[in-house]
């Protein structure tokens, strides 16, 4: 097997193995530390070795000694504080055969709710999520949030930490409960997309192992839910959206605007996928936000040109969307639809009540949309301002350069 086919397969493992070891000892911490050593043997043997018959039972047996170990060790230190005749069986803490669990388990819905525990913070919870459910290790999230690795280990350790301070059971949650954890969990998924869509910082536009495990997990949890519409919307949403991926940016990596892309570039396989996905949600399942997002790509996606695009239609979906999940980054988007169809001051109008919400207000994005519909005004000045004080905000390099580019190119029409 090649490397790539390994780390493929483990992934699709690692969740499957953790959730079989923690519904059956408990222990949420010891466990995932015993699969990520099971996960990182098999790692650098299996390329050059070949996978076994069973890779899951392979990985459940490792793991499972490993644990063992752990707790053999833990009671050799403790058993020498009591009496030989209080001394546990040395076969007490044996995990069972790998082979007697279902072949067909996998609780990997299970672990996404547990991760998404409402104990952890949002930077925790996508951590763990990426580590316990994507398989990733510390030093691939690490490097993915340019964070040091022990910061990283440290900010999962916790998590663990918090998870079993809370008294977190590795059961399905009641009906209610389940609901709301899976509002998080989407949330969650959608937030690492985003992160490997356009990197919050760093010299790199895009972090392409955060979106396709991103869409991986999206993937994973639409076949634990089919009749989630809004699941079946997110998963849409990011193939629409990460279709445009190769065309985002030019030779020497610039950012290339959705307007400019050369759309012979995009990925019509996925935006065929997405566009039918959202679709068929659509036609069973009441709208919610992520459809109503997936919709709006559709409709960008399925133009011919960027002058072809149907602006009244996207404006329209905006208008529910704002109703429906009212959201500062919603309104920046209207802005920029309305101004397509109504013209830059409806654009700009949208936008100044933003000026005053502490969720937006100090935003690159508020500026650099404030600095687009200036400019489509006919106000080079002012857009120039706009355009390098998005440029400042931003801790994303090609974002910074192409903010920055825009605004020299106005300063030579000065």
């Amino acid at each position: 097997m090649t490397g790539r086919e390994v780390e493929d397969l483990l992934r699709t493992l690692a969740p499957q193995v953790l959730g079989i070891l923690v519904r059956r000892h408990g222990h949420f911490s010891a466990c995932e530390d015993a699969v990520q050593e099971a996960l990182l043997a098999a790692a650098t043997r299996w390329p050059g070795q070949g996978a076994p018959e069973n890779p899951r039972a392979w990985l459940l047996t490792v793991a499972g000694r490993r644990l063992t170990d752990e707790w053999r060790s833990e009671r050799a230190r403790r058993d020498r504080e009591v009496t030989v005749a209080l001394r546990e069986p040395a076969y007490a803490a044996v995990a069972p055969p790998a082979e007697s669990d279902r072949s067909d388990s996998d609780d990997s819905l299970t672990l996404l709710l547990l991760c998404c525990h409402p104990a952890l913070p949002r930077s925790a919870q996508l951590a763990l999520t990426l580590r316990a459910v994507g398989g990733l290790t510390t030093a691939q999230i690490a490097r993915a949030f340019l964070v040091p690795e022990a910061t990283m280990s440290q900010r999962i350790r916790r998590a663990k930490q918090r998870i079993e301070a809370a008294g977190a059971r590795f059961v399905m949650p009641s009906p209610a409960e389940r609901d709301e954890r899976l509002r998080t969990v989407r949330h969650v998924l959608y937030l690492i997309f985003n992160e490997g869509y356009t990197a919050s910082s760093g010299t790199e536009l895009h972090r392409a192992e955060l979106t396709g495990e991103a869409i991986r997990l999206t993937r994973q949890l639409r076949r634990a839910l089919p009749d989630d519409g809004e699941v079946a919307g997110l998963l849409a949403l990011m193939l629409l959206t990460d279709a445009h991926r190769s065309a985002r940016t030019g030779p020497g990596g610039e950012l290339v605007p959705l307007a400019e892309q050369d759309r012979d570039r995009w990925d019509r396989a996925a935006i065929t996928e997405g566009v039918a996905l959202v679709t068929e949600a659509l036609t069973w399942s009441p709208p919610g936000p992520y459809q109503l997002q997936a919709a709006i790509a559709a409709v960008h996606a399925e133009a011919p040109t960027a002058r072809q695009t149907d602006w009244r239609q996207i404006v329209a979906l905006y208008r529910v969307l704002a109703t429906l999940a009212p959201n500062p980054m919603v309104t920046l988007n209207q802005a920029a639809a309305v101004a397509m169809v109504d013209g830059p001051r409806a654009g700009l109008a949208l936008l100044a009540p933003l000026d005053a919400d502490d969720r937006v207000a100090g935003h690159h994005r508020l500026a650099a949309v404030r600095a687009h519909l200036l400019e489509l005004a006919g106000e080079p000045a002012a857009a120039r301002e706009a355009y390098l004080l998005a440029a400042r905000r931003t801790t994303s390099l090609p974002e910074q350069r192409y903010l920055e580019l825009r605004a020299a190119r106005l300063g030579e029409h000065r």
